[in-house]
């Protein structure tokens, strides 16, 4: 049942399968009942194992099989609720306390006056009384603008914080901020001033963290001094140390759409790179074992100081582990089988943190490597080319089809777009990344800086030849939404099309055409819905307004904010996007407008049979004369209108409040209207309000 070669592919499913499931379904009870099924498994494994000859087990193999993935599928269970931090007695959420001692546990990042940073929980204070703790928690600070406060990696201080649970997305399609910091094992956050930090001058981080990070910020202020252009720099930065630079919108945009943008995260294809040099200079150390057991140990020296340098970024830190496993068993193994230590890779780093397996990078990361081990061969076999050089050009065009190939279902999943120029793009920037990755770590040797003019040259040379690509006709494909079901149903079809083409699976291919057809069938009903939806969304936002009045593939978005507004990429941009609209009339409720079914005018809006009054300051202290009955009224503007002045002549069924009302105002609305028994929606730290219209 379990094949040596293959014995880490077959045990990881069931593995991720239990991390899976009790991500979701966590309990402390639970971990009970798995330690003790466990342990009887593990029993009976044991006994079966001394048993093998006398009774014959090896006739039972099915059951073993059986056995030995209940076991796998517990212990990935075992360890995805025990790494959970929130289901931890001392979990510091469970204790409410004046102060809280914490340590920052990454590097804070800076945006104007405000430092964002994530921290452990170390211990809490209730009047003279400390308690143990642990946690995480995200801190947001606001620095003192005259004598702003420096925290590092490791600081410990003392703060007064209110902390609240992370807020889920309130908006259609709006980024999960919420899960995102649940994969990272934070539930909590807080918003403090400076003046409420008190640095007690300890460092308790880990040490080899701490070194990583100072050799990265000396590097990076080395970049600083020696390269002039500002994009350059944040591109550098970015590309060879993995250093969250200030980059452009502009760049960042050419190397999405051109499918490039893995070239500005270090990972995989960076370690890779080096690897390929090192293996290629240390060539003289091929020629007995003892002599490649060295060669192997300098390779590994050296990709782990790479990791090091870079402040052993997560990404680095999995690239170089798979690396290293790669190699050693390559090494040290007669036969290696690349499927299986792929697996093996990626169960050691599940094992140390099973909530990896949510992050987007991992995912993507193993895929491509799947896709490079499995496909990659299969396409370059394809065609055979006698001329050297248009053979290794064939071979790098062979790997960006298959990396690309295997992982586009979970791109477009997670990115929405698909970039059509991609092989062009990642067959233009092979060079000057591996020029970029040699001179960038080249410049940060001693006595080698005068190579960062030619540096600066090959990046500012490539993000202007990634700009024009990105700017060509049809350079990408944005927009594309696909829900959980298509997702499965692309990637099963995707997968059963290329086993079934490697294989001449006359079934396997029918199938895999069947389940494209029901993928391409939900698509052409979402597009129906899209072209006949008539709908009307509330956006929940801070302390703006924004309603989105939609009707098919157009909209008219009656809104204070602009399309350069962070609130409105954040939160409107994807809800409009999601719903198809490709035609927005961005219109202010200051302004009277008609348009097609639409209209606004002396505070009342019309959509089809739809009718809004809004009440805004417009309508402060004012008789409304005559009678009239909406669908709802609009409350905005911090209103001071007398609700119970204008009934019973104004009749309606719901009342909006926006956020751009006080706080304290909402509360005092949102009590009279219910005191009517009439339906009252808050659009502030509540879900988005939509209506859907009859046709």
């Amino acid at each position: 049942m379990f094949k040596t070669e293959y014995i880490f592919v077959r045990i990881l499913f069931p593995f991720i399968l239990g991390i899976c499931i009790f991500y979701f379904f966590p309990a402390l009870a639970y971990i009970q009942w798995l330690t003790i099924t466990l342990s009887v498994i593990l029993l009976i494994l044991l006994f079966l194992n001394i048993t093998y000859k006398k009774f014959n087990i090896y006739r039972y193999k099915g059951s073993i099989g059986i056995l030995t993935y209940t076991l796998f599928f517990n212990l990935g269970s075992l360890f995805c609720l025990l790494n959970n931090e929130s289901l931890n007695q001392n979990y510091f959420a469970k204790t409410r306390c004046d102060y809280l001692k914490v340590w920052v546990n990454n590097e804070p990042q800076q945006n104007g006056n405000i430092l964002r940073f994530k921290a452990n929980v170390v211990a809490g204070y209730q009047k003279d009384k400390q308690i143990n703790l642990s946690g995480q928690i995200l801190l947001t600070v606001r620095l003192d603008s005259l004598k702003p406060i420096k925290l590092k990696y490791g600081d410990e201080m003392m703060i007064s914080v209110r902390y609240t649970a992370v807020e889920p997305p309130y908006n259609p399609a709006e980024f999960d901020f919420k899960a995102w910091l649940a994969s990272q094992n934070i539930y909590h956050q807080g918003f403090i001033d400076q003046n409420h930090i008190v640095n007690t001058k300890n460092n308790i981080g880990n040490p080899l963290i701490k070194m990583a990070l100072n050799i990265r910020e000396k590097q990076v202020t080395k970049y600083r001094s020696l390269i002039k252009s500002d994009e350059a720099f944040a591109v550098a930065s970015t590309l060879i140390l993995g250093y969250r630079a200030d980059l452009s919108k502009e760049t960042l945009s050419a190397y999405s759409k051109t499918g490039t943008i893995h070239a500005l995260s270090v990972s995989g294809a960076h370690v890779a790179i080096i690897y390929v040099v090192l293996d290629f200079m240390l060539f003289f150390l091929n020629k007995n074992r003892t002599l490649k057991i060295v060669k192997l140990l300098l390779i590994c020296t050296l990709i782990w100081g790479y990791a090091l340098l870079t402040g052993l970024s997560p990404s680095v830190v999995r690239s170089a582990i798979m690396i290293s496993i790669l190699i050693t068993a390559k090494v040290l193994s007669k036969k290696t089988n690349s499927y299986n230590t792929l697996a093996f890779s990626a169960f050691c780093q599940l094992v140390y943190n099973p909530f990896l397996i949510w992050d987007v990078g991992f995912q993507l990361s193993y895929l491509a490597v799947f896709g490079l081990i499995y496909l990659q061969p299969k396409i370059y076999r394809l065609f055979y080319i006698e001329h050297n050089w248009i053979d290794k050009l064939w071979s790098f065009t062979s790997m960006s089809l298959a990396a690309q190939t295997v992982t586009f279902p979970l791109s477009i999943y997670y990115f929405h777009q698909f970039p059509l120029y991609f092989l062009f793009a990642n067959l233009f920037i092979t060079i000057p990344l591996i020029l970029m990755m040699y001179l960038g770590i080249g410049v940060l040797i001693p006595s080698f800086g005068f190579l960062a003019p030619i540096f600066e040259w090959i990046i500012n040379f490539t993000n202007a030849v990634l700009n024009w690509i990105a700017n060509l006709p049809y350079a990408s494909v944005s927009s594309i939404w696909v829900n959980e079901p298509e997702f499965i149903l692309l990637s099963f079809s995707l997968g059963m099309f290329i086993y079934a083409l490697t294989k001449f699976n006359k079934a396997l291919l029918f199938s895999a055409l069947f389940l494209f057809i029901c993928y391409h069938l939900l698509i052409l009903r979402d597009d129906l819905k899209a072209f006949h939806q008539r709908k009307i969304i509330f956006f929940s936002l801070r302390k703006n307004y924004a309603a989105a009045f939609i009707n098919g593939k157009e909209a008219v978005l009656v809104s204070d904010l602009t399309t350069e507004d962070k609130n409105y990429t954040f939160s409107v941009e994807p809800a409009l996007s999601q719903l198809q609209v490709d035609k927005i009339h961005l219109i202010s409720l200051k302004k009277d407008t008609v348009l097609g079914h639409f209209a606004s005018k002396n505070n009342q809006i019309v959509f089809f049979h739809y009718k809004i009054l809004l009440a805004d300051e417009n309508l402060n202290n004012k008789k409304i004369n005559g009678k009239a009955t909406f669908s709802s009224i609009w409350l905005s503007g911090n209103t001071k209108i007398n609700l119970a002045k204008i009934q019973p002549d104004i009749k309606y069924k719901a009342a909006i409040i926006d956020a751009t009302n006080k706080d304290y105002l909402i509360q005092i609305l949102k009590k009279e209207i219910e005191n009517n028994n009439l339906d009252v929606h808050i659009l502030k730290k509540n879900k988005a309000y939509l209506v859907q219209l009859s046709r």
